[in-house]
């Protein structure tokens, strides 16, 4: 098949369009952040990606705490809005009707509507052109009780999570496996590692 050569450019995807809370829980602000994921598990560490530019990243470095909020089916339209506007001219809770609940950890609301939050505790901002990253330790993890079964292990993909891909939302499908399903023999319940 034939392929056509770009220029270097950001064209990663699909990437989740997480409903970021940062400021206090006095004055709250929510930023829809795609650039994000996990740096480590030993500590559990995070990252954003902000531009200079935007309120949030005022706040972040003001306050540099923040909540990751995962995003589902049900709450892709307010986080379109969320990355439309400014929460320097406008309360994204109250023109979304998203819930501010107390974070476990920080004092950095999370969102009642999300079904997963990272709390994080900012330990270093990293210049990167056009995005500074502020890097986090994940400091507390609340999850909805209904994702768990008995054992209490969670069930993320009961919670029809969204992803975002190149300027459109996508409802995540079907399972396609799960980790070490390629390295199991048949009659095998374990994989390889």
């Amino acid at each position: 098949m034939a392929r056509i050569n770009w220029r270097g450019g950001a064209m990663l995807a699909p990437v989740p369009p997480a409903l970021v809370t940062v400021g206090t829980a006095d004055a709250p602000n929510i930023i829809t952040v795609a650039w994000t994921g996990i740096l480590a598990t030993t500590p559990p560490k995070t990252y954003i990606s902000v531009r200079p530019t935007r309120h949030s990243h005022q706040l972040l470095t003001a306050h540099p705490f923040f909540v990751i909020n995962l995003c589902t089916e049900s709450l892709a339209r307010a986080a379109d809005f969320c990355g439309m506007y400014t929460g320097a001219k406008v309360d994204k809770f109250a023109k979304t009707g998203l819930t501010p609940i107390p974070s476990s950890v920080i004092d950095v609301p999370s969102i009642a509507e999300s079904p997963l939050s990272l709390e994080c505790r900012v330990s270093e901002r990293v210049s990167l052109g056009s995005h500074d990253m502020f890097v986090a330790d994940i400091v507390g993890v609340t999850v909805e009780e209904s994702l768990l079964d008995r054992g209490g292990k969670l069930h993320l993909e009961r919670a029809s999570l969204c992803a975002y891909a190149h300027g459109a939302y996508f409802a995540l499908g079907r399972r396609l496996g799960v980790f070490g399903f390629s390295a199991r023999k048949k009659g095998r319940q374990g994989g390889r590692r």
